[in-house]
């Protein structure tokens, strides 16, 4: 399940290779604690079982379980973004945004209301990533004051373990094929984005841009955006006369500022939102992706 983690961030997949690190590592051959009294081979054994190496120290060998916090450290992580996405998608699939549409598949009908279609799977997945967080504390707790060596509280590492591998075995691919089929309402997306006022930021940069301070270009706008509202108009609705009176350094290039796809082109930087950092940054998970699978597939 951890698998997955490059699929939600860059960030994330790092905890994929500390966790897979550590699983790599062979505990059998330590003994109680101090090793054994036998000439054997760990090195062979570990690779005989698919281990890169034995561990380099036999009391902590037996005395951590460092690999499973990894884990359930990884499973937390992930669990957490699924849980917002969900959230987002709840947010965004109701009749107030109607933004998207989740399939019927993962979703049910309101108990009381024919017209509500209720986003099920959302809510399960978002409830979910409390289970793994639980988990992940109820494992450092057990561990917390525990003396060197073995103690039989470990035995209960299990519990925390499985439980958490079984909930990502569900919500990943339930979220997966969730995404998969959903329906995005783009004219509605855009539609509320030309409602709004998101290219204020953009037009204080742009008066930037034309020598005026950026705590003067900030206050200008927010006088504007305040004209706007009191006027039921859109900062592109705005005469080129209105403009000059708050500021003279506006000129024709405004207009080019407050259009929306152009807005987006043009933060380009590196992480940003462009089509073409967009891109980039999906080719980017994809091939993390790639080379986890193919890390795993060596494994098996």
């Amino acid at each position: 399940p951890v698998l997955s983690c490059g699929e939600v961030s860059a960030g994330a997949s790092l905890l994929f290779w500390r966790a897979l690190d550590a699983a790599r590592v062979m505990p059998l051959g330590a003994g109680a604690l101090a090793g054994v009294n036998y000439p054997i081979k760990r090195e062979d054994t570990a690779a005989e079982l698919g281990f890169e190496r034995p561990g380099a120290n036999s009391m902590d060998d037996v005395s951590n379980r460092d690999f499973a916090l990894d884990y359930l450290g990884a499973a937390t992580t992930l669990s957490m973004h699924l849980s917002r996405l969900a959230a987002e998608l709840i947010l965004w699939t109701s009749a107030e945004f109607g933004y998207a549409e989740i399939a019927d598949a993962f979703t049910s009908g309101s108990s009381i209301m024919p017209q509500k279609k209720n986003a099920d799977a959302c809510e399960l997945i978002r409830a979910r990533a409390a289970k793994v967080a639980t988990n992940n504390m109820g494992l450092t707790t057990l561990l917390t004051g525990l003396p060197l060596a073995y103690n039989k509280d470990m035995q209960e590492d299990k519990l925390y373990v499985f439980d958490s591998a079984d909930t990502l075995l569900v919500t990943i691919p339930v979220m997966a094929e969730m995404i998969a089929t959903l329906t995005v309402n783009g004219g509605r997306m855009r539609a509320a984005a030309d409602e709004s006022f998101v290219l204020a930021t953009d037009v204080a940069d742009y008066l930037v841009g034309k020598g005026l301070p950026f705590r003067d270009a900030h206050r200008v706008v927010g006088q504007l955006v305040r004209k706007c509202i009191d006027e039921g108009k859109k900062l592109d609705e705005l005469t080129l006369e209105e403009l000059k009176a708050a500021a003279p350094e506006f000129d024709d290039a405004f207009f080019q500022v407050v259009d929306l796809q152009a807005a987006v082109e043009r933060k380009d930087s590196y992480g940003g939102t462009s089509p073409h950092q967009v891109a980039a940054q999906l080719a980017g998970a994809e091939r993390r992706l790639d080379g986890m699978k193919q890390t795993v597939e060596e494994m098996e």
